[in-house]
């Protein structure tokens, strides 16, 4: 009766001193309804207006996951807390949470702090007064406040489902804003530079929107009921959103959040045991929506009939006594013009796993540029037997946020690893957490995310060079702290298959590091930058990556747009791919051909040693060897593939088949090759 009689009000206040406005039945349309954006209002505007990127919105369109506008019908009443939970109003739930109030972003240690804090210069903290709203809040947090508030105050309270917080922010408007074509003012007052005052998250700050709701564009993202997934495109009525999923969707951006992603239509989530400086939370009073939630979105391209048996001519492949080289074979396959979730403009950070069924699995990130919210994770399989690459699909992309920096690994029986970064928002390196999936089906299905760190900052960065060590151990790198010339690597350690995980104390020499265990038992990295003598650096280490002595490799230093792949080979020997020549300087790297003379080439070469790397005797280039032919390197950057010159940037990631074929993927291409044609030197120069 209590609840009956409070609904009836056109508004309530609880003993909490939250106050509830009433929001009545009606419909709307939800999502992007494609009324032109005026030119400030671009994913590139941060609320200081302090950054400025070349233009990257689509202002037409908006964003992917906006679409199809539907109809939606709310047909219950429901009252919404005209204000986001505050501190004090949160901590009467949960005391120990005044311990991390102000709690904030720190990148200064990172190589790439984020975009706001480099501008800037300095550390910002958060919501440190008891009327600020409360962040550093996850979504099962929030669910455990609702229910908290529900016992005390004998109402149902609980998280707005997704429409019910469009409709509510909305407010009859159908414009970008419920304030127009343009934000409140509040989201874009400008952050002094040279203040060391915290960022204030004062609730009610903006002026209301017509219902009597503040702050529903800035100041912090407010959790909903739903999982995140694609919009139907047929009327909804009471939608709840999708049955399951990785992701629960938050709104309404928070402080910093560039302007574009306060919009109205916009859409972000994370995964619900997340918390960050920007998230908080707004309550319902209502029963939940009775209504089915939709089923599961449809499967991806590279889910889709994939067979689960061990092919009986898994070990058969080319002639194991003769040379073999194939390629390169483009593996990112994403048309022009593409706006989400993938992305045609910028394809980069390759992962590459083998599956126990025989295929293989390559995952990278897609975006428009690296830093942004828009960045995910696209993949593509190669099945066994076949020859091309399926066609890219989305592989995980928590909406909003930037999911740097994958990683993949295999445990040899029956487990694949996915590793990632995920950002609190934009940004990456100071910005990320890092997460963990596992699948046992050969990468058709994955588990929920776990976090490996949830604490946002170096180290989270992962790089694909994961190995099983003959401890037990499994081991994969991550770019460190900034804390010697170049930057460092270290090494994130796991002795119980995953479930718990330590990283090392002592720093490899470079970024993006290379890692192999050799025979003795000790850890061997190759850095990127970072180099002594004007040499790749070397790191050693027979203490599990606690300590390393650092020397000049004979391999020349790699920079921007290049990483290089170490790994083990069936067979013994270990294989080094790396760069010969910076993408801008194309320095050339002496190699012997078959004659006996040496001759210079540039651009992507392997290297093999058989005596544990202490030299390097079978260099050669990653090229058919032919006369010259261009081929199209990352973001399609045509390059000479021929008998001096090979692909001169790119990430790399590689692994070795059953049947001894290793496979070598850059940013886009993919090469094949086999054990002897790595020991066969590269024949003479003909003779013209």
């Amino acid at each position: 009766m209590r609840y009956v009689k409070s609904l009836e009000k056109a508004e309530f206040e609880n003993t909490l001193g939250m106050k509830l406005v009433r929001i009545d039945p009606g419909q709307f349309s939800m999502g992007f309804e494609g009324h032109p954006l005026p030119e400030h209002v671009t994913r590139d505007t941060i609320s200081t207006e302090l950054l400025r990127y070349t233009d990257i919105s689509n202002r037409v369109n908006g964003d992917f996951d906006e679409h199809p506008s539907h109809t939606v019908r709310i047909t219950r009443p429901f009252h919404m807390g005209a204000y986001q939970v505050t501190n004090a109003q949160y901590e009467a739930f949960d005391p120990a949470h005044r311990e991390i109030r102000g709690k904030g972003i720190r990148g200064a240690e990172g190589r790439h702090p984020s975009p706001v804090e480099e501008t800037l210069g300095r550390e910002f903290t958060y919501s440190q007064e008891d009327d600020e709203a409360v962040v550093f809040v996850g979504w099962h947090d929030a669910v455990r406040f609702c229910k908290w508030l529900s016992g005390r105050e004998g109402l149902h309270y609980r998280l707005p489902t997704e429409a019910e917080w469009e409709y509510a922010c909305r407010a009859g408007t159908r414009t970008p804003y419920n304030t127009g074509d343009s934000p409140p003012r509040s989201c874009t007052e400008r952050i002094d530079p040279d203040s060391s005052d915290p960022i204030s998250l004062s609730v009610g700050r903006s002026e209301p929107n017509p219902w009597g709701l503040y702050d529903m564009h800035g100041n912090a993202e407010e959790w909903c009921a739903d999982w995140y997934g694609p919009y139907p495109s047929k009327e909804q009525v009471d939608p709840v959103g999708r049955e399951d999923g990785y992701f629960r969707v938050t709104r309404g951006g928070g402080a910093l959040t560039e302007l574009y992603y306060l919009r109205s239509a916009n859409r972000m989530g994370t995964i619900p045991e997340d918390r960050s400086w920007l998230t908080g939370l707004r309550v319902v009073a209502a029963p939940m929506p009775d209504t089915a939630p939709l089923p599961v979105a449809a499967s991806k391209t590279w889910q889709n009939d994939v067979g689960q048996a061990r092919p009986s001519d898994i070990k058969i492949g080319p002639d194991p006594s003769q040379p073999y080289f194939d390629g390169p074979r483009p593996y990112v396959k994403i048309p022009d013009g593409s706006q989400g979730p993938l992305f045609s403009r910028h394809n980069h950070d390759p992962a590459l796993v083998k599956c126990p069924n025989g295929d293989l699995l390559a995952v990278w990130y897609t975006c428009v540029r690296e830093p942004g919210r828009e960045l995910g994770l696209a993949a593509s399989r190669l099945r066994w037997g076949r020859k091309e690459w399926d066609p890219a699909d989305s592989f995980w992309d928590a909406p909003d946020r930037n999911d740097h920096a994958p990683a993949l690994g295999y445990d040899g029986k029956d487990t694949l690893y996915h590793f990632s970064g995920l950002s609190a928002g934009e940004g990456y390196r100071a910005n990320l957490a890092l997460v963990m999936r596992t699948s046992r089906d050969n990468g058709v299905t994955w588990s929920k995310a776990r976090f490996v760190n949830p604490e946002r900052g170096v180290p989270s960065q992962p790089v694909p060079s994961f190995i099983n060590t003959s401890e037990s151990q499994m081991i994969f790198p991550s770019d460190g702290p900034h804390v010697i010339p170049g930057g460092t690597s270290i090494l994130w350690i796991s002795g119980d298959h995953g479930k718990t995980w330590r990283h090392s104390k002592g720093y490899i020499s470079g970024i993006h590091a290379a890692l192999v265990q050799l025979n003795d038992g000790r850890l061997m990295a190759l850095g990127r930058c970072g180099g002594a003598n004007e040499r790749m650096p070397m790191s050693l280490s027979d203490d599990m990556g606690d300590s390393w002595e650092y020397s000049p490799s004979p391999f020349p230093p790699i920079d921007s747009g290049q990483r290089a792949v170490l790994m083990r080979l069936r067979e013994g020997p270990i294989l080094l791919c790396s760069f010969a020549g910076f993408r801008r300087d194309p320095e050339s790297m002496p190699i012997k051909d078959s004659s006996g003379k040496e001759r210079n080439v540039t651009g992507l070469f392997a290297a093999v040693s058989t005596d544990e790397g202490r030299s390097w005797a079978n260099v050669r280039l990653v090229s058919d060897d032919g006369p010259g032919k261009e081929v199209q390197a990352m973001d399609g950057r045509p390059f000479t593939m021929g008998f001096d010159s090979a692909e001169p940037l790119g990430y790399l990631a590689a692994t070795q088949a059953e049947n001894g074929v290793i496979h070598l993927i850059s940013s886009r291409q993919h090469y094949s090759f086999n054990l002897p044609w790595l020991l066969t030197p590269p024949p003479a120069r003909p003779v013209r």
